[in-house]
C-alpha cells in the first residue's frame, strides 16, 4: 500500500504575532532546539512514511533553508521518495494564491498523482505538535474500507468552537460535521489529519474547485461535502498528546507542559526521536551560584554567576548574565539578558537585547489572562527599561526607537521601517 503525505505548511499564523512576523508558522521554533514542523515531519519518518510533499506559501525563506533536502528526517532520498518543497505557482491563466486548504492540495494534484502512483493521499498539517503513528490510522482507514478518515481527538466543551466538530455512529462512521460551530454538538474534534483514497481525493477536489460558493477548505466544505453525498466518512480516535499551537497562549502553555512532572510530551522517548537540523554549539555553561529548576537548557546557552531560570526554556546561544532572573520564560536563539534584568513570563524571539536591569513582563497568579509579553526578532530593549504584562514589543528596535521607559500592560509598540527580510 503506497502511502504519500502532503503536509501543508503556508499558514500565515497571525495569531502568534511577532513570531511569525518573518517566518510561517510551521518554522516557529520550538522547544529549544526544534521547529514546529519537526513534528509532523518525524511523525512520518517514524511512521515508515518516506514520500513526503511540502506545500508552502506564507514566507517560507526559513522553512526552505531548515528542512533542504530532508536529510535530518532521512528524507534525503530520489528513487524511494524523499522530501519535495511545493512553492505556490502562476499557471492557468485563472490560478491564484491558495485560497483554502483544499485548493492547496488541488493546484498540485498532477504531482501528488505522479511516479510513483501512490494508493493514499496522507493530509497533514505542519503547526501541530504530537507524536502519532500513521500506521494505525492506516490501518484503520483500510479495515473500515473508508472513502476518508479524519483524525479526531476530544476537547474541553468550553474550546470546541475552534475546531470541526464531529458526531459519529456506533462504528465510528461520521454522520455529522460542523465547522467551529458557535453551539458545539458534541466534543470530538477534527485534528486536521486526513487519509483520502487516491481517486476519491482527486474527484472530490475537482468537484470542489466548480463550486463558487465554496471556501475550498477541507474541513469547511470537502469533509461535510463528502458526508452529505453518503461516502464512506471514518473518525479515527486519536487518545495521545495534541496541540495546535496556533496562538501565543498555547505557544507558551504547550512549553510549560513540557516542564512538568512528568512532562506531557516526552521528548526523550527513544522509541520516537523528534528530528531536527541542528547547527554545532559548544556545550552549556553554568557559572557559579545560579539556580536553574524545571528548565529545557540548550547548546551553546551561557547562565552566568549569580542567575535564576525557573520554568523556562533557553534556545542555543542564549545567554543570561549576572544575577538576572528568567521565570516562565521562553528565550529563542542568540538573544542575550543582560545583568541583573528581570524577565517573567515572555517569549522572546531570536538576537534580541534585554539591557542591564531592564524588568519584562511579571506574573500575577490571580489575574484572569496570562499576560505573556511577546518581544521581536533583533529588538534591543535598553538598560532599565520597564515592559508591562501582555505588552507586545515589534522586531528590529533599537534602544532609540523607544521613547518611553516605562511601556503600560498589554501596549504594542510597533516594528521598525526596517522590519522588512
Amino acid at each position: 500500500m503506497k502511502v504519500r503525505a502532503v503536509i501543508l505548511a503556508g499558514g500565515e499564523g497571525t495569531r502568534l504575532g511577532v513570531l511569525t512576523r518573518k517566518r510561517a508558522k510551521p518554522a516557529v521554533p520550538f522547544a529549544g532546539k526544534y521547529r514546529i514542523i519537526d513534528f509532523t515531519l518525524s511523525n512520518c519518518v517514524n511512521s515508515g512514511i518516506f514520500d513526503v510533499m511540502v506545500l508552502t506559501q506564507y514566507r517560507p525563506h526559513s522553512l526552505n533553508q531548515h528542512i533542504g533536502k530532508g536529510r535530518p528526517w532521512d528524507l534525503d532520498r530520489s528513487f524511494s521518495g524523499g522530501v519535495q518543497l511545493l512553492q505556490p505557482y502562476r499557471g492557468r491563466a485563472d490560478s491564484d494564491w491558495y485560497a483554502g486548504t483544499a485548493d492547496a492540495v488541488y493546484q498540485n494534484m498532477n504531482l501528488i498523482r505522479g511516479h510513483p502512483r501512490p494508493d493514499l493521499v496522507l493530509i497533514l498539517s505542519g503547526d501541530h505538535v504530537y507524536q502519532m503513528n500513521y500506521a494505525h490510522l492506516i490501518a484503520f482507514h483500510q479495515e473500515n474500507e473508508a472513502d476518508a478518515t479524519v483524525c479526531t481527538i476530544n476537547v474541553p466543551i468550553e474550546e470546541a468552537s475552534r475546531y470541526g466538530i464531529m458526531e459519529v455512529d456506533d462504528k465510528y462512521r461520521i454522520v455529522r460535521f460542523v465547522e467551529k460551530p458557535a453551539r458545539p454538538p458534541g466534543t470530538l474534534a477534527s485534528m486536521g489529519v486526513y487519509l483520502f483514497r487516491l481517486d476519491v481525493l482527486d474527484r472530490v477536489l475537482r468537484q470542489d474547485a466548480a463550486r463558487t460558493t465554496s471556501t475550498h477548505d477541507f474541513g469547511r466544505d470537502v469533509i461535510p461535502r463528502m458526508i452529505e453525498d453518503g461516502l464512506k466518512v471514518y473518525a479515527f480516535p486519536f487518545n495521545g498528546y495534541w496541540v495546535d499551537v496556533g496562538t501565543i497562549e498555547a505557544y507558551w502553555e504547550t512549553h510549560m507542559d513540557l516542564l512538568a512532572r512528568p512532562p506531557a510530551f516526552d521528548l526523550n522517548d527513544r522509541s520516537w526521536v523528534i528530528h531536527t537540523r541542528s547547527e554545532e554549539r559548544p556545550p552549556v555553561r553554568i557559572e557559579a551560584n545560579t539556580t536553574i529548576r524545571d528548565s529545557l537548557i540548550t547548546d551553546g546557552s551561557v547562565i552566568a554567576e549569580g542567575a535564576v531560570v525557573e520554568r523556562s526554556v533557553l534556545s542555543p546561544g542564549v545567554y543570561i548574565g549576572p544575577d538576572a532572573v528568567v521565570r516562565e520564560s521562553i528565550i529563542l536563539t542568540d538573544t542575550y539578558i543582560e545583568a541583573s534584568a528581570v524577565v517573567e513570563r515572555a517569549i522572546i524571539d531570536k538576537n534580541c537585547v534585554v539591557g542591564h536591569g531592564a524588568r519584562v513582563g511579571r506574573i500575577e497568579e490571580q489575574a484572569e489572562d496570562l499576560g505573556i509579553v511577546t518581544i521581536g526578532k533583533n529588538t534591543h530593549l535598553p538598560t532599565g527599561i520597564v515592559v508591562g504584562r501582555g505588552a507586545r514589543i515589534g522586531s528590529d528596535l533599537q534602544g532609540e526607537d523607544f521613547e518611553e521607559r516605562t511601556i503600560p500592560d498589554n501596549a504594542y509598540i510597533h516594528s521598525a521601517i526596517r522590519d522588512e527580510d
